[in-house]
């Protein structure tokens, strides 16, 4: 029986903090990673392989003597190096590998209302693993997030950097679609209990606070002490302007797939709330800080060698 939790991705977002979360509760933990040169505090009390999903024998050593399987790994949009169907392909590598050297549970995050039949790949791809991996046979639980905040949060941080600049900030259609955030330390604990677990599991990964769109852009607005006039707009505008501030960060700010995503209500969860941090106490918090600087995604691809 194996005594090692592996986590893939454990320098990055929320495999970090999985990684702390876990090394709290005094396991031995490994990470498989793309990054192993990235600076963190986790140097040297993890053991590091690479995350090589070309070779199968590879994957495998990485994983030998696992217990525990937390996949974190996908990618939030389709970019020339990698793409929602290159990380199906990627993850079913994985799963694979995990099945051969006998893994016995696996913890894997997902995404809020995953479907096959949607249009939207990276929900289409998500149900398609969420598929794979009960096929496995693997006793595993499945996570599924709406939208992460707390440390280095992308979308969150990146309102409130707009709301800090922009004298009107556009909200796609009547903002009334709803979003469930959870913080990174809550999805972190949800994980490694869940790696304690029996059986198959399901779980939607929400905080306690739900809000629609519009209302989680003027909670932050207030906050941070920034009221910009909040606009309605089409799709297609919000769209235009995200890629003008993508095209002045060199990153993608938000993309179309997104915005359908979101406006669809597939960010939203009716379940009970599995995380205890309320977004609005932890936004009073860290309000002096939240949203000064652009979190760049592409940015933290491409300098896997410095801190997000």
């Amino acid at each position: 029986m194996g005594t090692l939790h592996v986590v893939t991705g454990g320098f990055g977002y929320s495999g970090k903090y999985i990684v702390r979360e876990l090394l709290a509760r005094g396991r031995e933990v490994a990470t498989l990673t793309n990054s192993p040169n990235r600076p963190s505090e986790l140097s040297g009390k993890i053991r590091v392989a690479p995350l090589t999903f070309s070779d199968r024998a590879a994957l495998a050593a990485g994983l030998q003597g696992a217990k525990v399987l937390y996949n974190t790994y996908w990618v939030r949009f389709d970019q020339s190096d990698s793409s929602h169907e290159r990380a199906v392909k990627n993850t079913l590598e994985l799963f694979a590998a995990a099945k051969q050297v006998g893994v016995e549970r696996i913890v894997h995050v997902s995404i809020t209302n995953p479907s096959r039949d949607s249009k939207l790949p990276y929900f289409s791809g998500k149900a398609r693993l969420e598929e794979a991996l009960h096929a496995t046979g693997i006793p595993h639980s499945i996570l599924r997030p709406a939208v992460l905040f707390g440390g280095e949060d992308i979308l969150i941080n990146n309102i409130a950097w707009a709301l800090r600049r922009l004298p009107v900030f556009g909200i796609f259609g009547d903002g009334s679609y709803r979003i469930r955030p959870i913080h990174v330390e809550d999805l972190a604990r949800l994980a490694v209990s869940e790696g304690e677990a029996t059986g198959d599991r399901i779980l939607d990964a929400v905080g306690p606070e739900s809000f629609t769109f519009r209302e989680l852009v003027s909670t932050l607005g207030q906050i941070i002490g920034k009221r910009p006039r909040l606009i309605s707009v089409s799709p297609a505008l919000a769209i235009l302007a995200a890629r003008m501030i993508g095209w002045l960060e060199r990153d993608i700010f938000l993309t179309k797939e997104e915005v359908e995503g979101l406006m669809a209500g597939l960010l939203d969860s009716k379940s009970p709330p599995t995380g205890e941090i309320r977004l609005t106490e932890w936004a009073k918090h860290n309000a002096d800080t939240l949203g000064r600087r652009y979190a760049s995604e592409l940015r933290r691809r491409r300098n896997r060698d410095v801190q997000p």
